[in-house]
C-alpha cells in the first residue's frame, strides 16, 4: 500500500503533468471516499457521482496543493464539502438512517453457526441501531462530519482537525458533544432492558 511520502511523490508527478499518477491516487482512496461520501449522500449512485466529482475537483486544484497537510486530508476535505455542496444544491439533508438491517446471517464461516438471538434481542439491538442513526443524522454537520470521521473512517483527532480545518481541541469537543447526544437517546432504551 501506498505511504504518506508516496502520496507526496505522486502528488508531484501530477504536478509536473503526469496523469497517471493521479490515476494511482484515485484507485488508493476511492474506496474510502465513496464510503465516506456514502454516509452523506446516502445513496450509492449519487454517491458515486458524488466521489467522481470530488476527484475530478481534487485533480483540478491539485496545482495549488501545497502539501502543509497530508494528501488524504485534503482530499477528504474536498469530497465532504463536495457531498455537503451536493446535498444543499438538492435541497435536502441526509435521511435518517444509512444502514439498514442485514438480513440474519447464520453461519460464520471461522466458527460454524452464529449463536442465534432471541427475536427481543434482535429487536432491541435493531432499536438501538436505528436510534443511533437518527441521532447522527439530526446532529449539526460539524458534530456529524467530525464522528464520522472518527468512528466510520477511523481518522485520529490530528487528521481530523486538518480536515475540518480547526484546532485538536475542538475536534474532541465536537466528538464528545456527539457522543453525549447518542447516549442521551439511548437512555430510554437501555433503561427498558
Amino acid at each position: 500500500m501506498l505511504t504518506q511520502e508516496d502520496d507526496q511523490q505522486l502528488v508531484e508527478r501530477v504536478q509536473r503533468g503526469d496523469k497517471r499518477a493521479f490515476d494511482l491516487l484515485v484507485l488508493k482512496y476511492q474506496h474510502k471516499i465513496l464510503g465516506l461520501i456514502v454516509r452523506f449522500v446516502h445513496d450509492t449512485h449519487e454517491a458515486q457521482d458524488v466521489a467522481q466529482e470530488a476527484f475530478v475537483k481534487a485533480y483540478r486544484a491539485l496545482g495549488n496543493f501545497r502539501g502543509d497537510s497530508a494528501f488524504y486530508t485534503w482530499l477528504y476535505r474536498i469530497a465532504i464539502n463536495t457531498a455537503k455542496n451536493y446535498l444543499v444544491s438538492r435541497g435536502r439533508r441526509p435521511p435518517d438512517s444509512d444502514v439498514s438491517s442485514d438480513d440474519a446471517e447464520f453461519y460464520d464461516g471461522d466458527h460454524g453457526l452464529k449463536d442465534i438471538e432471541s427475536p427481543e434481542r434482535t429487536l432491541l439491538r435493531d432499536e438501538i441501531e436505528a436510534t443511533v442513526h437518527r441521532t447522527i443524522a439530526q446532529l449539526p454537520d460539524d458534530l456529524r462530519t467530525a464522528l464520522t470521521l472518527r468512528e466510520f473512517e477511523g481518522l485520529s483527532y490530528e487528521d481530523i482537525a486538518g480536515v475540518m480545518q480547526c484546532p485538536v481541541g475542538t475536534v474532541r469537543s465536537r466528538i464528545f458533544r456527539a457522543r453525549e447526544a447518542i447516549d442521551k437517546s439511548l437512555q430510554p432504551l437501555l433503561q427498558e432492558t
